[in-house]
């Protein structure tokens, strides 16, 4: 679903995304604010991952096109976190953080490729031990065996 643009026109595209079953979709502008590798621990336990991929974006930058009803949302009573996700598949989706100044775009809920360098890893103090040594660990492009 890109707009097929030049890539001097990139932060004019449209971008695709939505959930794994497919039952929540949604479009975004490429304007992009900042774009963060978290590996706090809040954000591990959030994904179930080493880390959460999130871009940044302005509160409106964002049409649903499906399934808008199905988003089911979590809030920590007491800190600065929150999440979005598919009712049905569990996937991450994009949600208004709780101060209402931001919209965090899960990066892996964009269908298409997009052009934006990570801005920064954070909290890496709270790094998992063993992200490091997965990383360098022997590489398939499916399961072995």
């Amino acid at each position: 679903m890109n707009i097929n643009k030049t890539t001097d026109d990139v932060s004019e595209a449209t971008l695709a995304g939505g959930c794994l079953c497919g039952e929540v979709t949604y479009q975004v502008n490429h304007q992009f604010d900042n774009f963060y590798i978290c590996h706090c621990r809040q954000c591990q336990q959030l994904t179930g991952s080493a880390f959460a991929a999130n871009i940044f974006t302005a509160p409106g930058n964002i049409e649903w096109l499906s399934g808008h009803e199905v988003i089911s949302e979590y809030q920590h009573p007491s800190r600065e976190f929150s999440k979005a996700f598919c009712a049905k598949c569990g996937s991450a989706l994009p949600f208004l953080n709780k101060s209402g100044q931001s919209l965090i775009i899960p990066a892996g809920s964009l269908f298409d490729a997009f052009e934006k360098t990570p801005d920064a890893n954070i909290f890496v103090n709270e790094e998992a031990p063993w992200l490091k040594t997965g990383l360098s660990g022997e590489k398939f492009d499916n399961f072995p065996g």
